[in-house]
C-alpha cells in the first residue's frame, strides 16, 4: 500500500452554521461596547426585525434578551473568570472575541443550557463571526470554563470575605468595587443588606404600567390583562404590573397614551409631590427635568384632576418631543417647552409645586440598564454635583413661598441626594435656601422601610422599585 493511500482521506470544510439567537446577542453586544449603546434600547428594534423576516419566535426572543442581558448583568464576573482561563491580559483579547466568550460563559454558568450545547453553539458563533482561527481560541477557554459550575469559580476567583469583603461583593455580585463601596455608604447597614441590593440589581425587573388618571383605571388594565398576566401594583394606586414576558407595546392602551410604563418608584415620586401639604393657591405647577416624560405624564393628569396647569420643561428639544408625546391626550392645560433649568424663562415664584427629578448617575435603575455600572466613574460624581446644586436652587427660586420643591433622582449615592440637599439648605457654595424639610414618608402611605426621614429612598431589594430618591422642601421666604 503507498504511502498516499495510508493517509487519512481528506475531511470536507463544513460551513458554519448562523444561529440567528446567537448572532442578534452578539450584534447587540457589539453595539454596547462600541458604540455606548444601552441594551434597551438596542434590542427592541432588532428583536423586532427578526421577528418580521421570520427568523424569531417568542421563544427565541426570551433567550435572545437573557443572553444579552444576563452577560451584561454578568460581566464583572465573567471577566474575573475568563482571565484565569486565558495566558494574556483581557484588555489585550480582542473586544469581539471577548463578547463572545462572555455569551459562552453566561451559557455554561447563567443558564440551563446544557454544556455541550453551549460550547458548540458559542464556537459556532465564533466561526461565523470572527472566523476559524479565533474560533479555536474560544473553544478552548469555553472547554476550561466548563471544568467549575459558578459556584466552583467565585471560589476560585473572589477573595473571601474576611479578607477583603468589598472586592468579594464585587466579584461575586459583578459591581465595579467602588459601587459596592458606595451602594453600602447609603445602606448604612450590614452584609446582608448589601448583598440582598446587589442580588436584586442583578435580577430581571418586573414590567409596570401607570394608568394615568382620568384617561384610564387600574382596573381597566387589569381586566384587559386577565388574572394571568396582570397584578396590582405594590405600592402606587396607578400601577398594574405584567407578568413575566408581557409586551406593554401591544396594548392597546398603552398604545393610545392612556397607561404608560412606569416604574412604581417614579411614580410614588410623582404622588408624593402632588398630595404634599399646601397653603393658598395650587394652580401652577412645574416639571423642570421633563424628559423623557413619565412623569410629567401622571404630574399632568394628576394636576388636571384639581384644576392645576402644567409645565413641563426640558433642556434637549428631541427630549422635549417625547414629554410632548407622552403628554398628548392629557386631560387638563399643560404646555412643553424646551428650556434650560438652570437659565429659566420663568420668573421667580410662579409655581405652586415643582419637581426637579435632576440629571444623574442613574445608578437606581442598574436592573433596567446593567451596562452603567461598566461606564461611570467616580469622578462623573464631580460633574453631576453642580448640576444638581443649581437645578435645586433654581426650583426653589420658582416655586412661590409656602410652595413645595420635589427633588428626585434614580440613584441612592449620597453625593447625589442627601448632600446635594443639605449643601443648598446650608449654602454651601452660595446663599443658604430659604426653605425647610417636609417629612415625605407620610405622602408614600404603606410603604414599609422608609428609614428615618425626612427624606426618601427606595430600595429594588425592599421596595421592588428602582433607587429612586425623593426631598420634599418648602420655600419659606
Amino acid at each position: 500500500m503507498s504511502e498516499q493511500s495510508r493517509r487519512r482521506p481528506h475531511k470536507p470544510y463544513r460551513r458554519p452554521k448562523k444561529d440567528p439567537v446567537r448572532v442578534l446577542a452578539f450584534d447587540a453586544l457589539r453595539a454596547v461596547d462600541e458604540r455606548d449603546a444601552y441594551a434597551n434600547l438596542v434590542l427592541p428594534p432588532l428583536l423586532r426585525k427578526a421577528r418580521e423576516q421570520g427568523e424569531f419566535d417568542n421563544r427565541d426572543a426570551a433567550l435572545a434578551t437573557e443572553l444579552v442581558y444576563g452577560t451584561l448583568r454578568r460581566q464583572g464576573t465573567y471577566d474575573a473568570i475568563i482571565a484565569a482561563c486565558v495566558d494574556r491580559p483581557l484588555r489585550e483579547v480582542d473586544p469581539p472575541v471577548l463578547d463572545v466568550l462572555s455569551l459562552g460563559a453566561h451559557q455554561l454558568l447563567g443558564t440551563r443550557i446544557p454544556t455541550h450545547a453551549a460550547v458548540s453553539a458559542s464556537v459556532e458563533l465564533a466561526r461565523v463571526v470572527l472566523g476559524d482561527g479565533r474560533a479555536k481560541f474560544v473553544n478552548a477557554v469555553l472547554r476550561k470554563i466548563a471544568q467549575h459550575d459558578l459556584d466552583g469559580w467565585l471560589e476560585r476567583v473572589a477573595p473571601p470575605y474576611d479578607e477583603d469583603a468589598e472586592e468579594h461583593l464585587a466579584v461575586v455580585h459583578s459591581h465595579p468595587r467602588w459601587v459596592v463601596s458606595a451602594l453600602w455608604d447609603a445602606l448604612g447597614g450590614g452584609r446582608a443588606g448589601i448583598e440582598d441590593l446587589l442580588e436584586a440589581d442583578n435580577e430581571r425587573p418586573e414590567v409596570t404600567l401607570v394608568a394615568r388618571p382620568g384617561r384610564a383605571t387600574t382596573d381597566e388594565v387589569l381586566e384587559l390583562l386577565g388574572e394571568e398576566s396582570g397584578l396590582p401594583g405594590r405600592w402606587s394606586p396607578y400601577a398594574v404590573r405584567l407578568a413575566e414576558g408581557g409586551e406593554p407595546g401591544a396594548l392597546e392602551p398603552v398604545r393610545e397614551g392612556r397607561v404608560g410604563v412606569q416604574d412604581e418608584g417614579s411614580q410614588l415620586v410623582a404622588i408624593a409631590l402632588a398630595n404634599a401639604p399646601l397653603d393658598g393657591p395650587d394652580e401652577r405647577w412645574l416639571d423642570g427635568c421633563a424628559g423623557p416624560g413619565g412623569k410629567a405624564a401622571l404630574l399632568g393628569a394628576l394636576a388636571a384632576g384639581r384644576g392645576a396647569a402644567l409645565l413641563a420643561s426640558e433642556k434637549q428639544p428631541h427630549r422635549a418631543r417625547l414629554v410632548e408625546r407622552a403628554l398628548a391626550g392629557n386631560p387638563g392645560p399643560y404646555q412643553v417647552i424646551a428650556a434650560d433649568g438652570t437659565r429659566p424663562p420663568w420668573r421667580s415664584g410662579s409655581f405652586d409645586r415643582v419637581l426637579v427629578d435632576v440629571p444623574c448617575s442613574g445608578l437606581g435603575a442598574l436592573r433596567r440598564r446593567p451596562e452603567a455600572r461598566w461606564r461611570r466613574r467616580p469622578e462623573d460624581f464631580e460633574g453631576f454635583a453642580p448640576l444638581q446644586r443649581t437645578l435645586l436652587r433654581e426650583a426653589l427660586r420658582a416655586v412661590r413661598v409656602g410652595g413645595v420643591v420635589g427633588y428626585a433622582t434614580c440613584s441612592p449615592h449620597l453625593a447625589e441626594t442627601r448632600i446635594v440637599v443639605e449643601d443648598v439648605l446650608k449654602g454651601r457654595g452660595g446663599a443658604p435656601a430659604q426653605a425647610e424639610w417636609i417629612d415625605a414618608r407620610p405622602l408614600m402611605p404603606g410603604v414599609p422601610a422608609l428609614g428615618d426621614g425626612p427624606d426618601v429612598q427606595l430600595w429594588p431589594h425592599l421596595h421592588g422599585t428602582d433607587a429612586m430618591y425623593l426631598a420634599l422642601l418648602r420655600r419659606t421666604a
